[in-house]
């Protein structure tokens, strides 16, 4: 009997590994076929949640959107069909559409759509009724801020009225004013052409002029490219509150002030909004020019480094009336959500900005007009809230980062205590909750691309309710990291992971690549990413960390690197290395390192280090920090991390530019860069490709053409794929192959 059960185990056995076997290595091809969820909106009911699903078209070489409706009462046992359980598209395949989100009485679907023959890019589906085509309500409101009753609708926005000098009109070939005034001589040029408002020069002749004339300070960006200059004195348009019901009837604005009011958020019983505004309700003229000024002044720490109060928390009459202050309190608050009684406000704010983000309750009701101090429902908790809602019996739920995984969270307000309720060795990309406690969101983990999922709040009832990658999960054998954590200089926890290579044999060693991240302040995780399965799939380990500086452990971590970059940073890394290439399967011989933005000037830097590395990848990469001051659009990330402008702080952008030790690099480098990326410029890959060109070290230039920062991430398809192609092709010749051919 003994001898059959062991036969019938080693069966067993033989069968499990055969089967996971069977299953192939990632291929480049793939990931053409990875369908991607987000945006989840669940109905006032509960009853169904509304989500976008992104596709890519190969052929096209394009992304598409479409908006999905799944059932959120499908029971857990129902069948997986490839679209998942009970869930359909709703919108035309042969349009885009994005962003779903629910009428406050359930009955309409609104979605953000770009189609012909349409005014604006608001549209709407029935949902109360079988079929029907998407169409328009021009009285429909724009508001996402509704009362209980969900009668009305309030939101932020400036007015639109448009200036003089914009409907002028273009003057005649013989210079002639119009009928309506002063003709505009240069209405016919590009924008970025155009003499801006206060310059000095103009085009000797507007139409044999197509180059640039650049004035203003900010005058591209990596999202909107070239920004053209203004074409008359600057001019304010402070966001009012506005309201409209939906009986059809017209938009109202409940506000006319000289400052910007935001983040609105309607009380329950619809009586009162409260908003975001200046502490001293300046007007914003008056906030941007002083802004403007103290940005001109060289750093002074006594006054750069004090923690400033921006933003506090007022509230009006819903019908209009003078503000009253409910919150006297330095920090940025976000996230305003009133209490189901209407008595209290909740709100999200960072005390300072090197803070952790804190979670906060006022008492509306009890505040004099100078206002309250909120108080702290989460004391020390070492993780910040991103997102929170109020539950129906007065405790708060919210989610939170807890360093590579996200966590949802209830705080008992009487107690401040706190339980997670939602865990898991996953990302949480978004969360959408009802009125009774009911989650829907967005999660993944290291090999399960995106799906939606529902659960109560208090963690029961969890299911997923899409299946729309389960194809391609059965045919390839995503690999899994194993998590650890180490400590690190001065006694900091860090965590990790380590990726198995595809078709990973024990007794047998493998080459290693080193990922880092971009940011400084962002973070890796546990979820499915295209990269790590990428070099995974070639038969190599991936390694990956979040050193000190990165976000999801408290903000005394997030800025333990301000003015320290390469240094504590630089050793967290080291020490991961050094605890995977102690690993019997682990060829300390064949490592390389990799990273884009701050991960490619991290990486660069280590080449400058160490030649432990026998290759390397540096994408998007800075290797002269006072060249990137000048060319690129974020120059308030330097200004905060090192101290200044770089002619205040000369030393410190010289020592942390790579260039100035290329002398000492080794390592043959790949430099990926994107010719229409203004956060991390061209002249940088560019510099570093010469330096290590002239001193004879193995290296290549590539450029992707209509590509910005983002190429990574959502970058025209065949480029992306194109650049995954590229890194495991470097990896695996001077990792692999190289190696090999040596021997």
């Amino acid at each position: 009997m003994n001898r059959r059960l062991f036969a019938l185990c080693v069966l067993l056995a033989t069968s499990t590994a055969s089967g996971q076997q069977m299953k192939r290595a990632f291929q480049l091809s793939d990931w053409y076929r990875i369908r991607t969820v987000s945006a989840p909106a669940i109905s006032p009911d509960g009853q169904r949640v509304a989500f976008t699903v992104q596709t890519v078209n190969e052929k096209d070489n394009k992304y598409h959107r479409e908006v999905w409706v799944a059932s959120a009462g499908c029971p857990a046992s129902s069948p997986t069909a490839s679209a998942g359980c009970d869930a359909q598209r709703l919108t035309s395949p042969g349009t885009e559409s994005s962003n779903p989100r629910w009428s406050p009485d359930g009955r309409h679907l609104v979605f953000t759509s770009q189609r012909p023959g349409g005014k604006g890019s608001t549209w709407m589906l029935r949902m109360d009724q079988p079929g029907g085509e998407a169409f328009q309500i021009d009285s429909f409101p724009r508001g996402t801020a509704f009362p209980a009753s969900g009668a009305f609708a309030v939101w932020s926005d400036a007015d639109s009225a448009s200036s003089d000098s914009l409907r002028r009109e273009a003057c005649t070939e013989r210079g002639e004013r119009s009928s309506r005034g002063e003709c505009d001589p240069f209405a016919k040029m590009q924008p970025m052409a155009r003499p801006p408002f206060g310059s000095v020069t103009r085009p000797v002749d507007p139409a044999r002029f197509d180059g640039r004339h650049v004035y203003d300070m900010r005058y591209k960006s990596n999202d909107r490219g070239f920004l053209p200059g203004a074409r008359e004195a600057r001019q304010w348009r402070p966001a009012q509150i506005w309201m409209q019901r939906f009986d059809g009837t017209a938009r109202r604005r409940i506000t006319n002030a000289s400052y910007s009011q935001t983040g609105v958020a309607v009380s329950p019983d619809g009586q009162w909004i409260a908003f975001l505004a200046d502490p001293r309700l300046r007007p914003d003229s008056v906030v941007e020019m002083e802004d403007d000024s103290l940005a001109r002044l060289p750093y002074d720490r006594a006054r750069d480094d004090v923690d400033r109060n921006e933003l506090d928390v007022f509230v009006i009459p819903a019908a209009g009336g003078p503000p009253r202050k409910v919150v006297s309190f330095s920090g940025n608050e976000t996230n305003l959500r009133w209490s189901p009684d209407g008595r209290r406000i909740a709100f999200i704010a960072g005390p300072g900005r090197m803070k952790s983000d804190r979670l906060y309750v006022v008492d509306v009701a009890g505040c004099p007009t100078a206002g309250c101090t909120p108080v702290n429902v989460i004391g020390d908790f070492k993780y910040e809230p991103n997102a929170v809602e109020w539950m129906r019996d007065g405790s708060l739920a919210f989610s939170a980062a807890t360093g590579g995984s996200t966590g949802v969270f209830l705080v008992n307000l009487a107690t401040r205590s706190i339980r997670q309720t939602i865990s898991g060795r996953r990302r949480i990309n978004s969360m959408t909750v009802d009125p009774r406690g009911r989650v829907a969101f967005v999660a993944t983990d290291m090999t399960h691309p995106t799906e939606l999922y529902v659960a109560n709040i208090d963690g029961t009832g969890e299911r997923r309710l899409t299946h729309l990658n389960d194809g391609l999960n059965a045919e390839i054998a995503w690999s899994d990291a194993e998590r650890f954590t180490y400590t690190s200089v001065g006694g900091l926890e860090v965590e990790g992971w380590l990726m198995k290579p595809y078709g990973y044999e024990a007794g047998k060693k493998y080459p290693l690549a080193l990922y880092i991240h971009g940011g400084p302040h962002s973070a890796y995780g546990e979820n499915w990413f295209d990269e790590f399965q990428n070099l995974a799939a070639a038969g190599m380990w991936v390694l990956f960390t979040n050193p000190r500086g990165s976000s999801g452990y408290g903000g005394d971590f997030t800025y333990a690197t301000r003015g320290r970059w390469g240094a504590e940073d630089y050793e967290d890394l080291m020490k991961a290395v050094d605890i995977a290439a102690r690993r019997a399967d682990v060829d300390s011989t064949r490592m390389g390192v990799t990273g884009g933005s701050y991960g490619g000037f991290m990486t660069a830097w280590i080449t400058t280090k160490t030649n432990r590395f026998k290759a390397a990848e540096a994408d998007r990469m800075i290797s002269d920090w006072t060249y990137w001051y000048g060319a690129s659009d974020a120059q308030g990330l330097t200004e905060f991390e090192f101290f200044g402008k770089p002619w205040d702080n000369f030393a410190m952008y010289d020592s942390l530019s790579p260039i100035r030790a290329v002398q000492r690099v080794k390592t043959p480098t790949l430099i990926v860069q994107s010719e229409d990326d203004f956060r991390t410029p061209m002249g940088n890959a560019e510099l570093w490709f010469i330096a290590l060109k002239k001193q004879g070290i193995p290296v290549e230039l590539v450029r992707y053409p209509r590509s910005t920062h983002e190429l990574s991430r959502s970058g025209e398809p065949w480029l992306l794929v194109d650049r995954l192609g590229r890194l495991r092709q470097w990896f695996t010749y001077w990792l692999i192959e190289k190696n090999y051919a040596s021997r």
